[in-house]
Parts: structure tokens; C-alpha cells; sequence
């Protein structure tokens, strides 16, 4: 039994990790681009259902409701397409991590533990880097 686990286990080690990194970045940058849409117009510019969404709810403290929505929605528009990308994965990663603190801190604290996922997934991609299957892996072995 123990053999059958080891043989289970080491089959399991050898699952390439760069599928697992890229499973990471779309997985986390596809909620904050889904997200991104919804406070998008047809003209893709901040809706007011946005702006009224961060005076009314998020209530972001410090910036006025427009500053806010505009800020937030360019950081999860373009840091999740970067993420997705795996291009300025680290900055992406970065900001994102930072916008997910201001949610769990400022906006929804009782939702901890799916902000907590997406902190873990960022900060891996911010501290390892985005993996093999990347543009920044590409750039990285050109250079």
C-alpha cells in the first residue's frame, strides 16, 4: 500500500508546473477582468452604475467615488490582461495584490477567505514570476 502511495505521489511530482503557473494567472485574472467589465459602458469608458457603485457600496476611503472607479477598474482591466498574458506579470501581480487589499481592508473584510485565494495566487506569481508559458519568459530568454 505504502509503494502504491510513493508511486501515486512521485507521478504526481512530475505534473509540469508551468501548466500549473498558467492555471494560476488565468484563474485569478479572469475575476478581476469579469469584474473589470461589469464597471465598463458600450463605450468602454467607467459607467455611472460605477461610480455610484463606489460611492454607495465599496465606499473606498481617501478617493472621491470617480477617481476611485476609474483606478480600480485600470488595474483589474489591464493588470489581469498582463497577468493573463504573463507580461509585466510581476507588476500586474503587484497591483492587483494591492487592490485586493484594499477590498479585504477597506471594502469587504468578511470575505477573507476568497480574498486570501487570490492573495496566495498573486503572490506566488509576484515572488516566482509567471512561469515558462509567458511573454515575460520569452522576453527573459532573448535578452
Amino acid at each position: 500500500m505504502t509503494a502504491t502511495i510513493r508511486t501515486a505521489y512521485a507521478a504526481l511530482g512530475r505534473f509540469p508546473l508551468s501548466l500549473l503557473e498558467l492555471a494560476f494567472r488565468i484563474g485569478v485574472g479572469m475575476v478581476f477582468f469579469k469584474s473589470s467589465l461589469t464597471k465598463l459602458d458600450d463605450a468602454w469608458m467607467i459607467s455611472d452604475s460605477a461610480v455610484a457603485l463606489f460611492q454607495d457600496e465599496y465606499k473606498v476611503p481617501i478617493l472621491p467615488p470617480g477617481v476611485a472607479a476609474t483606478l480600480g477598474t485600470a488595474v483589474e482591466f489591464f493588470g489581469s490582461l498582463m497577468i493573463m498574458a504573463g507580461f509585466g506579470a510581476r507588476l500586474a501581480a503587484a497591483a492587483l495584490l494591492g487592490l485586493t487589499a484594499v477590498i479585504q481592508f477597506a471594502v469587504y473584510p468578511g470575505n477573507w477567505a476568497e480574498h486570501l485565494l487570490w492573495a496566495g495566487l498573486l503572490a506566488y506569481i509576484l515572488t516566482r514570476g509567471p512561469g515558462p508559458i509567458s511573454i515575460d519568459h520569452l522576453i527573459a530568454r532573448r535578452a
